[in-house]
């Protein structure tokens, strides 16, 4: 390790990107200030057409994406350290993810394969550009999206969104007109999404149930809007809901702000046996997680059928609170563990290849190769050796 992606360097980026306000649409300077400490660290930078903070470290095959987001939601949470715990909007939600995400490519090198960091714009939004933008020029072999799952834990999915925008007018009237008005209408609107994600199929679990909120709500008798969100699980008949929503709407308008489907990656992937080993050598106890909330990670699998989780520090209890913080010890942990994870997933990735039969670099040349053996003798000594020093194989 080099002392630009020591611990030090590790504490100083997180605080001066913490220190940096970047609510969604405004992540222009903390892009400037995240590609310079990656700069710093090794990695060849870029800012995209998107406003995404680029780093690179590393050639050939695997390509590991590690797609954090630059921006937060507003509001002002006073940074501080205090007993430890860094405070401060975004700490947890997500720049504590992106800045061990820069710490471990930098600390992974030229170690074999070619790592990207990505700290993406909009990610708070509804649209996320910057990873919808990535998902079309980006080709990887691995994911990990930076999302607060706890130093310990490994999240392999989030339930899919949907958000709705319902506006009604109606003409003046006298308050005793048995019409109703737009207001009423805007309620009984409402009622009629709540019923119908309470009737849709509900599973066992939490996660395989849907919920409706209701997000805001401004109404006279004459105009009416209503904002309302609602999170979907795996295999939610969109297409069921949207005809129930029209009919409710009748006349009225209704626009879908948002549609996206629930994601669930494989518990057996080489992403999560990468985390999971690397937990394991830090002490820890790896738990897998289901997330009610939607990331980028909904947005990129659309694209990307990868394997593919979210890792980060933090609790995400605390995301857009303002009590949001994250535990230092815990976030430069996280740094060792991802560290780890990349070096193991080298080795995994090259393991499976060269068990198929297949050239590590194959998936990305395109080529057919030459009917050679992917490796020599001694090469899948020195592999298997290596296999065994990470303890993916005895």
């Amino acid at each position: 390790m080099t002392a630009r992606a020591d611990d030090a360097f590790a504490v100083e980026l997180l605080t001066r990107m913490v220190e940096t306000p970047s609510v969604s649409g405004d992540e222009g300077a903390v892009a400037g200030l995240v590609t310079s400490y990656m700069a710093r660290a090794g990695l060849d930078t870029t800012v995209d057409d998107a406003g995404n903070a680029i780093g690179v470290v590393g050639a050939g095959a695997p390509t590991i994406v590690l797609l954090g987001h630059l921006d937060t939601v507003g509001g002002h949470v006073p940074v501080r350290v205090d007993d430890g715990r860094l405070y401060g909007r975004g700490a947890v939600d997500a720049k504590g993810a992106l800045a061990a995400f820069v710490c471990a490519a930098a600390r992974h090198g030229e170690r074999g394969g070619t790592v990207v960091v990505a700290g993406a714009t909009g990610e708070e939004t509804p649209e996320s550009p910057g990873a919808r933008h990535l998902r079309d020029r980006l080709d990887p072999d691995v994911v990990v999206v930076g999302e607060p799952s706890g130093w310990a834990g490994v999240t392999i999915g989030y339930k899919g969104r949907v958000c709705l925008t319902y506006e009604a007018r109606r003409a003046a009237q006298h308050s005793s007109h048995p019409s109703p008005g737009a207001a009423e209408a805007a309620v009984g609107f409402w009622l009629e999404v709540a019923r119908a994600i309470e009737e849709s199929p509900r599973g066992p679990r939490a996660f395989d149930q849907a919920s409706a909120r209701l997000d805001a709500i401004d109404a006279t008798s004459m105009t009416a809007r209503v904002d309302a969100s609602c999170r979907v699980p795996p295999g939610f008949d969109f297409a069921s809901f949207d005809r129930r929503i029209a009919r409710a709407a009748g006349t009225d308008v209704v626009r879908v702000r948002e549609r996206t489907a629930a994601v669930v990656g494989e518990r057996d992937s080489i992403a999560v046996r990468a985390l999971s080993l690397a937990i394991r050598a830090e002490g820890g106890v790896p738990a897998l997680k289901l997330k009610s909330g939607t990331s980028d990670m909904n947005v990129v699998a659309e694209r990307w059928s990868v394997p593919m989780v979210a890792y980060g520090p933090g609790d995400s209890a605390l995301d857009h609170t303002d009590d949001e913080h994250v535990a230092l010890d815990e976030y430069l942990r996280s740094v060792r563990v991802l560290t780890g994870a990349l070096e193991r997933l080298q080795a995994m990735w090259e393991q499976e290849h060269a068990l198929s039969g297949a050239r590590p670099d194959a998936a990305h040349t395109g080529g057919d190769g030459d009917g050679a053996a992917p490796y020599t003798p001694d090469e899948e000594l020195a592999l298997a050796e290596r296999l065994k020093s990470l303890g993916y194989i005895e």
